[in-house]
């Protein structure tokens, strides 16, 4: 059908795929509306348009064209037109895209909002599933270490347990923030939390220690002892500039220079470093720091330190910095091992000598695992300000800038955040009365223990302690350390192995490293130590007598061990003794 007018622009044709035999409503798609004008470029072609034809609507089709629109809105006013064509009454109604595929729109809707939650269904049970859920395996093994914490009698010097608070903050959402830089001076944004987080740690790290923050400055973000130690040496140092530290057969760390006896570097301080060491006597045990002064005098290290990781006695701070100032070395203190005591004031503090003071904050502090650098600020003492390493002219510290960024960006990324507010917590501990009277327990039982030892004839490395470990020579029993703690570890106790430095210099495996402040943790007493040394003398007749039937070497030893009945029966009273202290940190 086609309809023009010869007075107008515009024609009107309609095109039908088929004819309908009686008046009912025809498909939307089987009739086209064509308009053409005469106004148009030749080749520009309009796209047909689809209509649907419709009956004339008497008054009983508009009350239900009213009701459907009222319903669903299918036929609005101003889409549905009714016109007349050669004396027709007609409606004409065009198609929208809503309108047109409506049911199969809606189904194909329906169908993609169902996907879509199927997804974010399956992200969901992803982030909130439980370890137990998504890795049973993992699971499984984690439960097994917590029994073996749990059943075993932990003795490493260097352990302890943390409160659940701690454990809270280490598995918390601060894990998800990227904050390379210190606060203030992020390299991402959005750290304004995690600014305020690091912010609080610090104060309270000065506060624990009495610290004032004119005079003192402190990075909590060193992943361990061992890297705040090297950001230290990267800060202040150049490569192959020497540093001078307690050899490690003596007390000392690896952290701070070691070399074996055939040269071998063993850390990074000493691959990039010139190390020299101090050592103990022989005879006593102790720091010889007549030795100490003259081996610094010759040497001249540009950084000299004291602390380590097996010295069971206090240290002569004020001797270290005249030897410091001598030479005109840096003093820094590696105070590891301590650092609870010193909180505490249960020892002497190295603040009142140190140029530098680095620790661990999992150790005696029962904080999470990381590192820890205390630099001292503002003006020097005159008797430090002709140090060699700053210069003649130099009368102020500058140690802020310089190991701040040796700390990142030199050496690490992002700080760990959930360890930072970790640490927070157990420094807020740390300044607490219950912490100092935890401390005073640690000295106690670490006092009975070596009372304990001694009564039992047994031989201490300077003959007892003044601090949290005890080092028990081994060497007149004929054990070597190593066989001792694997005996030890097959009856649920943990100690660890060390080097001794025999009278004629010669370095053996001979002892063992005893320490209080996990089992103090769990509430021992001085009576539960002698308790726990006696479990120590029966694994020490066990090794004896396993070490002079089946020899010292460790295959030869481990297989007598593992026929022994009185390792499986010294077992079950470990742990019948272990289960009465609960673990600090587990839900009840």
């Amino acid at each position: 059908m086609d309809l023009s007018n010869s007075h107008s622009n515009l024609s009107l044709g309609i095109s039908s795929h088929a004819s309908p035999p009686h008046r009912v409503q025809i498909a939307d798609d089987s009739i086209l509306l064509h308009l053409e004008s005469s106004r148009q470029e030749p080749t520009f072609s309009s796209p047909p348009i689809p209509l649907q034809l419709m009956e004339p609507l008497t008054e009983s089709h508009r009350d239900e064209v009213g009701d459907v629109e009222r319903e669903d809105d299918v036929y609005d006013d101003r889409d549905v037109e009714e016109f007349r064509i050669l004396g027709h009454s007609m409606c004409l109604k065009r198609r929208r895209d809503s309108e047109s595929s409506f049911s199969s729109s809606s189904a194909k809707r329906n169908s993609c909002e169902r996907d879509l939650e199927t997804r974010r269904s399956a992200v969901r049970s992803w982030g909130n599933q439980t370890l137990r859920a998504a890795d049973p395996n993992l699971f499984g093994i984690m439960e097994k270490e917590k029994q073996r914490q749990i059943k075993g009698i932990e003795l490493i010097a260097s352990e302890n347990y943390v409160c659940r608070a701690v454990m809270e903050a280490l598995g918390s959402h601060l894990t998800n923030k990227y904050s390379e830089g210190m606060p203030g001076a992020r390299y991402y944004c959005g750290n304004q939390y995690i600014d305020e987080i690091e912010t609080l740690c610090r104060e309270r790290a000065l506060a624990a220690f009495g610290l004032d923050s004119d005079s003192w400055g402190v990075n909590v973000q060193p992943y361990s002892c061992t890297s705040a130690n090297f950001a230290v040496y990267t800060g202040l140092l150049l490569p192959g500039d020497r540093i001078m530290g307690l050899d490690t057969p003596s007390g000392g760390n690896t952290s701070h220079g070691y070399c074996t006896p055939n040269g071998r570097k063993v850390s990074g301080a000493s691959i990039f470093f010139e190390s020299f060491p101090y050592k103990v006597n022989p005879q006593t045990g102790y720091i010889d720091y007549d030795k100490l002064e003259e081996r610094a005098l010759d040497f001249r290290p540009k950084i000299l330190i004291c602390g380590g990781s097996s010295y069971p006695r206090e240290l002569d701070y004020g001797r270290f910095r005249q030897i410091a100032d001598k030479c005109g070395a840096v003093l820094m203190c590696d105070m590891a091992q301590i650092s609870g005591l010193v909180a505490a004031k249960e020892c002497v503090s190295p603040f009142g000598y140190c140029d530098v003071v680095t620790s661990t904050t999992h150790k005696s502090l029962r904080g999470p695992r990381g590192g820890i650098i205390f630099y001292r600020k503002g003006s020097k003492p005159r008797r430090r300000a002709m140090l060699l390493y700053q210069g003649n002219e130099a009368n102020q510290y500058d140690f802020e800038e310089k190991i701040n960024f040796a700390v990142f960006p030199s050496l690490q990324g992002g700080p760990h955040n959930n360890h930072i507010a970790a640490l927070a917590v157990a420094l807020k501990q740390v300044a607490t009365l219950e912490y100092k009277a935890y401390m005073q327990q640690v000295k106690k039982n670490a006092q009975a223990l070596a009372s304990a030892l001694l009564r039992k004839n047994y031989k201490l490395v300077t003959g007892g302690t003044d601090n949290h470990m005890v080092l028990w020579d081994l060497r007149s029993l004929g054990l070597t350390g190593k066989n001792f703690e694997q005996v030890c570890e097959m009856c649920h106790i943990t100690l660890n192995k060390i080097t001794i430095f025999g009278d004629n210099g010669i370095i053996t495996p001979g002892g063992v490293r005893i320490g209080t402040p996990a089992m103090t943790s769990r509430g021992c007493l001085e009576s539960d130590f002698e308790v726990i040394v006696e479990f120590l003398h029966i694994a020490a007749q066990i090794a004896i007598v396993v070490q002079r039937e089946h020899g010292k070497l460790p295959k030869a030893f481990l297989r007598g061990l593992q026929s022994n009945n009185e390792v499986v029966e010294l077992g079950y009273r470990v742990a019948s003794f272990s289960a009465k202290f609960a673990m600090p940190g587990l839900e009840t």
